[in-house]
């Protein structure tokens, strides 16, 4: 294991995991099949960010907008969501993995809500990485709760005060953004903390990713100059 030269101050990357349908219906599979190979592949890249140095790993694992699939679909996706948080926990552990959620618990099933807080609370003390569950998330609705908190917390709407009440306030905004699938657009995925975010597009369907993936966007990311609207 070793720094990855991109990674040496925190690095916060968020991964849009996109492609898995597209990947079983190359193959004549079922959707199905593409979400349980695209969880293999997000095994995959947790592991490589954690050897490669990275801080802190968002993954957009479930959307708001994800409710709109067939029921069948997200029956799946909830049981796959939940038995992975079950079967994994030895994974996290082994690798001293912190595990925090981002989107709204309250709307998501009772077991799947029950997973995601024993998960949460079984590597609370964990400190090498953390990874960033994104369910039930999405950009939007996230500054919209944000803003009602502060709102009942009776405090002026300040980019401070939003900051402080979104769902993760201690994490750092994204550094570098990853869509796979070959589709260019953020899909209303940390819209927020994405303001100054490097975007990487990759044309690689998500469960085909592995670390070779992931070194290679890391290394685009370290040729970029970031200027933050100034000048050079």
């Amino acid at each position: 294991m070793g720094i990855h030269q991109a990674c040496a101050d925190d690095l916060h990357v968020g991964v849009i995991m996109d492609g898995n349908g597209r990947w079983a219906k190359a193959r004549g599979l079922p959707r199905t099949e593409g979400h349980r190979e695209g969880l293999k592949a997000a095994k995959r890249i947790v592991a490589a960010a954690e050897d490669l140095g990275v801080k802190w790993l968002s993954l957009y694992t479930f959307s708001t907008e994800n409710w709109k699939r067939a029921a069948e679909e997200v029956s799946f996706l909830m049981a796959l969501i939940r038995g992975h948080l079950r079967a994994e926990f030895d994974f996290y552990r082994e690798r001293e993995l912190r595990v925090v959620h981002s989107g709204d618990a309250s709307g998501l099933p009772e077991e799947v809500r029950s997973e995601i807080a024993s998960v949460v609370a079984d590597t609370a003390r964990f400190d090498r990485m953390t990874v960033n569950l994104a369910i039930n998330y999405g950009g939007r609705d996230e500054i919209v709760r944000a803003c009602r908190k502060a709102a009942r917390d009776g405090v002026e709407l300040t980019e401070t005060t939003i900051a402080n009440r979104l769902d993760r306030p201690e994490l750092p905004d994204l550094d570098l953004l990853i869509r796979t699938g070959g589709e260019q657009r953020t899909s209303n995925f940390m819209i927020w903390q994405a303001a100054y975010a490097e975007l990487w597009f990759s044309p690689r369907l998500w469960p085909d990713w592995d670390r070779a993936d992931l070194e290679q966007a890391l290394d685009d990311y370290t040729c970029r100059e970031r200027r933050f609207g100034g000048v050079p």
